[in-house]
């Protein structure tokens, strides 16, 4: 094929190479068996590449203008449209494949065991670090005793030691060793002369202090962790919660790409700990399965089930949840907690903070489940393994209802719990305690006043059923029956006569009914009358006087 050529004036005429065109219009995004044309009439050149094995027979080729898109309005060619949408369609897919083991990661390192970061294992040891060139600097002064000939042999007995050092001979060589010895110690102080003008001498000196000076922080750090260790054991919150809040960076440093910060308020009223689990957004779990391509050539999602992304939601936040709990119970080796309350909580920009996981579990809660997922159930045996187990089979959401957790049905319906404590402050407000923090509470004001050998018969969310035995002597004397309510709502006088009869089938000597609300009129007249003179109240003020007076620690109001 031949053009005239652009700018000749004689009109010569230039022969393009064979296949140029063909390779031109595969940049454009044609067919290479399509035969490209040009304005005008034209013809197959036989030098070129033909149409491809199997095609249409050769021949002219159609006078068309070669596909391509462009302000003109042109539109693509079909084929080339499809293959670009099929190539996004499969680009895309593996973007979400990609999500998809991304958060599969995230959970097996999420159910990974943290280490215990106690008091024994934050103590520093020194060891001290070498000048970095002993050298000629390090070479001791040159001591008589390495120049001293020795002394002749005695060849009589009797002959007194001064003869013997008077030989001539000794003499000679004594003379002889002591200049050597005077000359040993000029060089000597002229090489440390010279040391000390190049400034070796005093590196020396600063990498020694620089070396006392690490000794003594390390004594520093350790006299002062040990202060915390005593301050801990004897529950001051500040003690408290800087282990904690330790314990818990640590743990959240094995999903560093997954910030999720807990903090740590410890209330020396109940000995209870409150940690506040920030849960990680619920885009962190993806929506899609992939894409697909459709009839008409265009790129599709295609989504997950909204049962499969909410599971894998929980199970996140569950995993998470319980590696705070075993940060925070493995880092108690004293025992100072007596309980530990968790709030996952959600946090969306420009909304109010949601809690979707509520946790409230005692010490021996704690001690009986195991916090740490099977190794089995990591997820090693890929997605269709552990990591992606049916939600009634998982173990960490199993083993976080099992510690009588609160959770969430649906948390992308915005569906919140009520958390079972609140850390707004180290000293609480009654209704701010968590049921374990209550009927801790109610124990230890009541044992204060004198009660023991308790034996509580119901506990739950609204409170708890007890019963106790008093001392003659003390200010509770005989045996009681305990009913405490943390709810505001108010007792009636139905409950007074259900504590009654609770009584007498008890066969206990008095009732004492404790509400961190208040009471009826109907209520209060009730135990004026003489069946239920043995019957006594306590409402929430009488509740944190008894702690004032008892525990020395008071309750906000």
């Amino acid at each position: 094929m031949q053009h005239p050529a652009e700018g000749s004036p004689d009109g010569t005429t230039t022969v393009l190479q064979p296949g140029f065109l063909a390779s031109l219009f595969r940049e454009l995004g044609a067919d290479e068996d399509e035969d490209p044309t040009t304005e005008g009439r034209t013809t197959a050149d036989p030098t070129t590449e033909g149409p491809a094995a199997g095609g249409p027979a050769a021949g002219p080729a159609p006078t068309v203008l070669p596909p391509r898109s462009g302000p003109d309005g042109a539109a693509d060619d079909p084929v080339a449209a499809h293959g670009r949408a099929a190539a996004l369609t499969h680009h895309r897919t593996l973007a979400v494949q990609a999500e998809h083991q991304h958060l599969a990661d995230l959970l097996r390192r999420a159910a990974q065991p943290v280490s215990a970061m106690d008091f024994e294992s934050q103590l520093r040891s020194y060891q001290p670090r070498p000048f970095p060139d002993d050298g000629p600097q390090a070479e001791p002064e040159p001591a008589w005793a390495d120049f001293a000939p020795p002394e002749p042999a005695d060849p009589d007995p009797d002959q007194p030691r001064s003869r013997r050092l008077l030989d001539s001979g000794y003499q000679r060589e004594l003379a002889q060793a002591r200049l050597r010895h005077q000359r040993a110690l000029r060089e000597w102080r002229t090489r440390q002369a010279e040391l000390a003008d190049s400034g070796a001498v005093a590196a020396r000196q600063a990498h020694e202090e620089a070396e006392r000076a690490r000794a003594r922080a390390v004594q520093e750090y350790n006299d002062s962790l040990e202060e915390c260790r005593r301050a801990y054991r004897q529950a001051e919150p500040a003690a408290v919660e800087s282990l904690l809040e330790r314990a818990l960076a640590a743990a959240e440093g094995a999903t560093r790409d997954l910030p999720a910060p807990c903090r740590a308020v410890f209330r020396a009223l109940t000995r209870t700990a409150v940690l506040d689990l920030d849960l990680p957004p619920l885009d962190t779990v993806p929506a899609l399965a992939g894409y697909r391509l459709t009839e008409a050539g265009e790129t599709e999602p295609v989504p997950r089930p909204a049962a499969d992304v909410r599971t894998d939601y929980l199970r996140l936040a569950a995993r998470l949840a319980l590696r705070a709990l075993q940060a925070a119970d493995a880092v108690d080796t004293d025992e100072v907690l007596a309980g530990v309350v968790l709030n996952g909580w959600l946090r969306v920009p420009g909304q109010p903070p949601q809690c979707l996981l509520s946790v409230d579990a005692d010490r021996d809660a704690l001690a009986r489940t195991r916090l740490v997922p099977d190794a089995g159930h990591l997820g090693d045996e890929g997605a269709d393994g552990g990591v992606y187990a049916e939600a009634e089979h998982d173990e960490s959401l199993l083993r976080l209802r099992a510690l009588a957790a609160v959770i969430t049905p649906d948390p992308y319906a915005g569906e919140a719990v009520q958390p079972w404590g609140s850390a707004s402050s180290a000293v609480p407000a009654l209704d701010e305690l968590s049921p374990g923090e209550f009927a801790l509470l109610v124990r230890a004001v009541l044992t204060a006043g004198g009660l023991r050998d308790w034996s509580v018969r119901l506990r739950g969310p609204a409170g708890l059923v007890a019963t106790a035995e008093g001392d003659p002597g003390s200010g509770l004397p005989g045996r009681w029956v305990v009913w405490a309510s943390r709810g505001p709502g108010p007792v009636t006088a139905e409950e007074i006569a259900t504590l009654a009869e609770a009584v007498r089938e008890e066969g206990a000597d008095r009732g004492l009914r404790m509400t961190c609300g208040r009471f009826t009129e109907e209520a209060l007249d009730l135990t004026g009358e003489d069946r239920h003179q043995r019957i006594h109240l306590m409402d929430g003020p009488g509740i944190r006087e008894l702690a004032r007076t008892h525990l020395e620690l008071p309750l906000t109001l």
